[in-house]
């Protein structure tokens, strides 16, 4: 078995488990993660459950995770940086949440030049785990249930723009994108859920965009470059679409530290050029 084989089986296997005992841990919690985000329940055991079986790896020398402050030595091999439980805020109201995995050939921070392979599962009526690797030529999808997986087949991009999940109020973005985003929504079906993986997987299935940009709140967006948006970006990129932070790849960004920011767009390449003619001016 490969080292990166060795990883997604470890992601596959604590995500079954995940997928089946959620429902058991969706109450709040009164702490806060690194980020300065409150935590629930569910943040935290979904990342010791992740923890206890990836650093136990030999393919594993680093454990980067959202909800830590800082970095676990782990021995000699890749880092991984983990977002446990993406949108972890929805299970309240019983909707999809995801997990999120950046497996990286170098110490954090890095770009995500650095990835050899990203992995995101999302928990919706079922569970799927999507998978994207430098020993790989295309991206693959496996349904998670009983606690195997079962091959879905290959994921690209369509080249139809269907959806638009794009977060953030009317009047707390900037003018550019309140234009662009005016022409987004007259051509493309709104739909944004809170869940990153939710809402980024429509776009997989259905072409569009989704986008996470700066806000009066988050001035440099509000996910993160090692957990959230470089894997995402890496998985994308590697199904036929396009990522941008506004004037670059998602993948060439250089964080400054583990939970640096920064802004997000994923999406068909037509419409991460559009975003990139808008905003980089």
């Amino acid at each position: 078995m490969s080292s990166l084989d060795s990883i997604v089986g470890a992601v596959q296997t604590t995500a079954n488990y995940v997928s089946e005992n959620l429902a058991s841990h969706a109450g709040a919690e009164g702490g806060t993660n690194p980020s300065g985000e409150e935590q629930i329940d569910a943040d935290v055991w979904a990342d010791k459950l992740f923890f206890d079986k990836l650093s136990d790896l030999d393919a594993v020398g680093e454990y980067v995770t959202e909800e830590r402050e800082t970095a676990v030595d782990c021995g000699d091999g890749y880092t991984i940086a983990i977002d446990p439980l993406d949108g972890s805020s929805n299970l309240r109201s019983n909707n999809p949440v995801g997990t999120i995995v950046g497996i990286y050939d170098a110490p954090l921070p890095a770009s995500g030049r650095e990835l050899v392979g990203a992995i995101m599962v999302l928990y919706g009526p079922y569970t799927t785990m999507t998978v994207a690797r430098e020993d790989r030529d295309s991206v693959l999808r496996f349904l998670l249930r009983d606690g195997f997986s079962e091959g879905w087949g290959t994921v690209e991009l369509p080249d139809d723009q269907v959806v638009l999940g794009l977060a953030g109020k009317r009047g707390q973005r900037s003018e550019a994108l309140e234009s662009l985003a005016n022409e987004l929504e007259r051509e493309l079906k709104p739909r944004y859920g809170g869940a990153t993986i939710a809402d980024l997987s429509q776009v997989m299935e259905y072409g569009g965009l989704f986008g996470y940009p700066a806000t009066d709140g988050y001035p440099d967006g509000k996910l993160r470059v090692h957990f959230e948006s470089a894997p995402l970006a890496y998985i994308i990129e590697a199904a036929g679409g396009g990522s941008t932070d506004g004037t670059q790849s998602l993948l060439d960004v250089e964080p400054d530290g583990y939970h640096a920011r920064t802004q997000t767009f994923l999406g068909n390449e037509e419409i991460i050029d559009r975003i990139e003619a808008s905003l980089g001016n």
